[in-house]
């Protein structure tokens, strides 16, 4: 094997190993059916072949009308948006709302701390929850969990009511960190699922990005509590429309070939019974479709507005609740929670303590100048993302074809090294342009240079990941996103580290954690295809793993 990467010696084809020069447009867990039975797309997609294939039942969410499925994911993009804005959007006030609530900043960033904290925890019960009963209840709670939660937080006088409006908010934040993702994939084919997970990172990003610089404004013209108002009008307005057009997308589908086979028997009965059969009118007033195991009728609207539809897995609970903190220690999964995980953590400091650096002098800005700050992240991280994706496809299809037609998902890694050196001149250059009182542009681009770097690299982790663990996709994330309990330490402190060192220690001290982590990029490359086959071979994994 080229460049250093070991080869497993046990097996021939390590899961994730996939030969380009062999490929044709059938996807691989269709290789065995007959090419004229398979079901393409429609319109300029009709010549791809639809990965996962479809059943034939008008309720299965692939079968569903693209402008509904856009619906869907707008309306939980814009609710995923308003909750990536909820946690950072008071970062530009955070002196005049530590004086208004008689506490100290530090003690103000605790509470950020906990929300963080509370985030990681309900993950594990929300991701569960989902995978056992399905997605749409688990939305419907988040928001009416935001929704009190900012009412709350708007009516606290004092920090304890307003410490728990934020650690009750964030216990509903964490399903539109992970579950948005997963109901992309249970409604989109693979060839159109890319367009859409950019989408929801955009709508990510302005929340993220653009709530601390509305917010900004909003503090310093209406007061702090109109953050949290603003919140609830806008999660007051969503949850109707989740309840009313986001319904329940998870589903049962049987393997197509067990589809075929129910089709093929069916067909044989439809022909001995066809004279027993009512005429077309008749059997157009109901559509019965043959979803390849019964026999369907489409769903009403009325129908589709039910909190709950049922179990959608056999696995037990205590299984799937497990798995995230198995698939935490694969390699892979934990490089991808440390890359990713400290470095956006890191990138949360920022939020934490730009208010207190940059309303002090030499800078001396006002709230909403604070909240513009936002601004170098927001630019700099939408060029990150546009460039980002092409630039990774582009080298892995490079070195796929100068690995004689093989593809690796450890070609993923190679554009770490362009992030790598992006996020060292952002975390070191902010401590050092802090410390020596540049001009403000200096902090401020390095900020948003340190926001690029995690956009790059974002490419990197989570395309090596669904890479190398495809079916465990869902459970890797759910163990990445623990990075929560991780911001929540230093989060909890960083102020007082901040009081106490000053900024050029702090951030010195986060920009040499970066280099370690980034440097264990190295022993991935060299042994993931080994590691990866090491995991495929053990049966008991294996068992405990995947579905019952």
């Amino acid at each position: 094997m080229p460049w250093g990467i070991l080869e497993d010696k046990y097996m021939e084809r390590v899961p994730g190993n996939i030969i380009l020069a062999d490929q044709t447009d059938v996807p691989q867990e269709y290789q065995n059916i007959s090419r004229e039975l398979l079901k393409h797309g429609t319109g300029k997609s009709s010549h791809i072949i639809l990965a996962p294939q479809p059943s034939d039942s008008p309720n299965d969410p692939l079968n569903w009308p693209t402008w509904r499925k856009d619906l869907i994911l707008v309306i939980v993009g814009l609710s995923a948006g308003v909750v990536g804005a909820y946690g950072p959007m008071l970062g530009p006030g955070f002196v005049e709302i530590a004086a208004a609530l008689n506490i100290t900043v530090n003690t103000l960033s605790q509470a950020t701390a906990w929300v963080i904290l509370l985030i990681g925890v309900s993950l594990f019960i929300f991701n569960p929850l989902a995978k056992k009963i399905g997605r749409r209840p688990v939305y419907v709670m988040s928001s009416i969990i935001m929704l009190t939660g900012s009412i709350w937080g708007s009516l606290a006088k004092d920090y304890n009511s307003f410490l728990g409006s934020r650690m009750w908010s964030g216990l509903g934040m964490a399903p539109y960190e992970v579950l948005v993702q997963c109901t992309i994939a249970d409604i989109y084919f693979v060839h159109q699922r890319a367009t859409r997970i950019a989408l929801w990172n955009m709508f990510l990003l302005c929340g993220i990005s653009g709530g601390g610089l509305i917010a900004g404004y909003i503090i310093e013209d209406q007061g702090w509590k109109w953050t949290l108002i603003w919140c609830a009008i806008l999660f007051g307005a969503l949850l109707p429309l989740v309840i009313l057009f986001v319904p329940e997308t998870a589903y049962r589908r049987h393997t197509y070939e067990q589809q075929l086979a129910a089709k093929s028997t069916s067909n044989r009965d439809e022909k001995s019974d066809s004279l027993k059969k009512g005429n077309s009118e008749q059997e157009e007033e109901v559509e019965n479709v043959e979803t390849g195991v019964v026999t369907e009728c489409k769903e009403s609207f009325v129908h589709s507005l039910r909190l709950w539809g049922g179990i959608y897995t056999d696995t037990p609970l205590w299984k799937i609740f497990l798995r995230p903190f198995v698939v935490f220690f694969y390699p892979g999964v934990l490089w991808g929670f440390l890359l990713y995980g400290i470095t956006l953590s890191w990138i949360v400091v920022f939020s934490v303590v730009n208010a207190v650096i940059f309303t002090a002098p030499p800078y001396n800005f006002s709230v909403s100048e604070v909240g513009l700050i936002s601004l170098s992240p927001f630019i700099l991280t939408l060029i990150g993302e546009i460039v980002s994706g092409p630039l990774n496809d582009w080298v892995c299809l490079y070195l796929a074809k100068k690995n004689h037609g093989i593809y690796l998902p450890e070609f993923r890694l190679p554009p770490i090294i362009i992030s790598f050196l992006i996020g060292v001149v952002g975390f070191f250059g902010f401590g050092a342009s802090i410390h020596f009182q540049t001009h403000w542009s200096g902090p401020v681009l390095c900020f948003g240079l340190a926001n690029m770097s995690l956009a790059i690299s974002n490419a990197s982790v989570f395309g090596y990941i669904i890479d190398a663990h495809k079916e465990l996709s869902e459970e890797a994330f759910v163990a990445i996103n623990a990075r929560n309990l991780l911001t929540f330490g230093l989060t909890y402190f960083v102020n007082d580290w901040l009081a106490r060192d000053g900024v050029l220690a702090v951030f010195n001290v986060l920009g040499a954690v970066f280099v370690v982590v980034n440097v264990l990029t190295i022993p991935l490359w060299i042994f993931g295809q080994r590691m990866r086959g090491y995991i495929a071979r053990n049966e008991a994994l294996h068992r405990f793993m995947h579905e019952d």
